[in-house]
């Protein structure tokens, strides 16, 4: 990157494009100023030091509220220097007035992705375009670093999952770290379980036609054919909705989890699931 790609003078013309658009991509630090303002030749070179020190991690958008007094009123400046972060498009923190160096950069330690954090936007990227074993091996690097990393946890749950491994996964869930992911997480036992207790027995189990309906559906999932699997669940179901407490139903529900309340199949199962129970 040039200085120029990661140090920029923003007005209202290019503001849509260079710091809302941009802050999709990567954090973007607006530094509101003026000429005249004595704090502001104090702040400014500094946020433009570290700028150029993180070589692009954020991109330094300066906007001169003399010339754009619109962008101000628009943010809510006060006073100035005024700091925003802006991330997806939203200010999601921010400072007003000069500050001392140790004090600017603790904050931007704070609102800026680590490398972990980009790491673990790389692996979950990994998983998003089903890239399992790749996305498998970038989970366990980062809980590797950090065994109570809850999102790397999850994603390594949902990794395994996809490739049908049911044991790691349920020996992970057992012992999931604490965070918010935790609730899914929970979600996600009931598959899970029921590819451990497929794996148990190679041979059907005898005596139960649904139990064989339900270690085939299992057995479906391993092999990657989770349409075919949520088919024979559903069926299950609609032999009987009450089956082991509506333990098909759960794993119906931890597919849904997996795949991502956006699916397709999600959707059309989801529906379908709904006109069986109700």
């Amino acid at each position: 990157m040039t200085l120029s790609e990661f140090i920029l003078d923003v007005d209202e013309s290019s503001f849509g494009d260079a710091v809302l658009l941009r802050s999709h991509d990567l954090p973007v630090i607006v530094d509101f100023w003026a000429p005249w303002c004595g704090p502001c030749k104090m702040l400014s070179p500094l946020l433009e030091r570290i700028a150029i020190e993180a070589g692009g991690a954020f991109l330094l958008a300066k906007v001169d509220v003399d010339e754009n007094p619109n962008l101000a009123i628009r943010y809510g400046v006060q006073g100035i220097p005024a700091v925003k972060v802006f991330r997806e498009g939203d200010v999601v923190s921010g400072f007003t007035g000069a500050q001392a160096e140790p004090a600017v950069r603790q904050f931007l330690q704070r609102v800026l992705p680590s490398e972990s954090d980009e790491v673990l936007m790389e692996a979950q990227s990994l998983l998003v375009t089903r890239h399992w074993p790749e996305a498998e091996g970038a989970f366990q690097d980062l809980l590797f670093e950090d065994e109570e990393n809850a999102s790397a946890a999850l994603g390594l749950v949902k990794a395994l999952l996809m490739q049908g491994k049911g044991d790691e996964a349920l020996d992970i869930l057992t012992h999931f770290p604490p965070g918010s992911e935790w609730a899914e997480a929970e979600r996600l036992k009931p598959l899970a379980t029921v590819l451990v207790e497929a794996g148990e027995d190679s041979s059907l189990p005898e005596g139960d036609p649904l139990a064989a309906e339900l270690t085939q559906a299992a057995r479906l999932v391993k092999l990657g054919n989770i349409p075919a699997a949520m088919d024979g669940l559903l069926e299950i179901l609609r032999e009987d909705k009450r089956y082991r407490d509506g333990y098909p139903k759960d794993i119906l529900l931890a597919i849904f989890t997996l795949l991502g309340e956006e699916d397709a199949n999600t959707r059309t199962y989801r529906d379908e699931l709904a006109s069986i129970l109700f």
